[in-house]
């Protein structure tokens, strides 16, 4: 969790963060094709990740209202989101509130992170760290776990790697190069920490996320009834009370928000 790092290089004494290139002698015209591999070991498992720069998501967001040339460019240089745009439009629409489609009340991947968050009940043990109760604490790292779980689940690795890179490189596209600013170092809200904790908790989520595809047989066609996604919610959670040795009360078939979620995910998913 990002709350308990002070700044990047604290973060570097437990995470390896390796650019293709040392960019900093580098001119920055040259920093335009960039990658960054990061690499941490949990609980005795060792988590890689890359990332390269490339399409941004607000890119991707504009992309309807360009020029012809520049969609054309756009479908030769990034078949697979062309290919998956769909698949890309139905996520977008279960990452936000959207009550004007769904109804009063609308869940989205965050309301199941604060849920999981409202259900750590074992305070004195779990928030040793004051900022663990904050923004960048808990509910960070859940709400980015747990999306990426479920895309990795009900859609494919895929589709969630193009949106891990989408949303990264969008937010900061240094992350791929590191150079970044003395301000971009020490914002509180917007800095290298985050993103970079963020890239491994996405990579978590995959994992666990290809696991439970598997348990439960999920797919696009799959029917996402309360009793299972109370029951897939409640084996992520088994994951946060191991890694982070917290306890946890579980979801409920029962509860509003997941027979909200669980309903808006099978609409969803008939639209493929």
């Amino acid at each position: 969790m990002s709350s308990r790092f002070k700044n990047l290089e604290q973060l570097k004494t437990i995470l390896t963060i390796e650019y293709d290139r040392d960019y900093l002698k580098l001119d920055s015209s040259e920093c335009q094709n960039s990658m960054v591999t990061l690499s941490y070991i949990s609980n005795g498992e060792k988590i890689i990740r890359a990332l390269t720069s490339g399409v941004k998501q607000n890119e991707l967001l504009l992309l309807p209202k360009a020029n012809l040339y520049t969609q054309s460019r756009f479908v030769l240089s990034y078949p697979n989101h062309v290919r998956q745009r769909r698949e890309l439009e139905l996520i977008y629409l279960l990452s936000r509130r959207m009550g004007e489609i769904f109804g009063s009340g609308d869940k989205a991947f965050y309301d199941i992170a604060e849920a999981s968050s409202h259900h750590i009940n074992m305070p004195n043990l779990a928030y040793q760290n004051a900022q663990d109760s904050s923004e960048k604490g808990y509910l960070n790292t859940f709400n980015h776990v747990t999306a990426q779980a479920i895309m990795t689940s009900f859609f494919s690795e895929d589709l969630a790697d193009i949106i891990v890179d989408l949303h990264e490189i969008n937010s900061m596209p240094e992350l791929t190069n590191g150079r970044f600013s003395e301000s971009q170092l020490i914002d509180l809200n917007n800095n290298p920490v985050d993103n970079y904790i963020d890239i491994i908790n996405n990579e978590v989520g995959q994992k666990i996320g290809l696991r439970l595809k598997e348990k439960f047989k999920l797919n696009e066609k799959s029917i996402c009834t309360p009793v299972l996604l109370a029951t897939y919610l409640n084996d992520i959670q088994s994951y946060y009370i191991w890694a982070l040795e917290i306890g946890m009360n579980n979801f409920r078939p029962t509860d509003e928000l997941i027979i909200r979620f669980s309903n808006k995910l099978n609409k969803l998913l008939k639209e493929l």
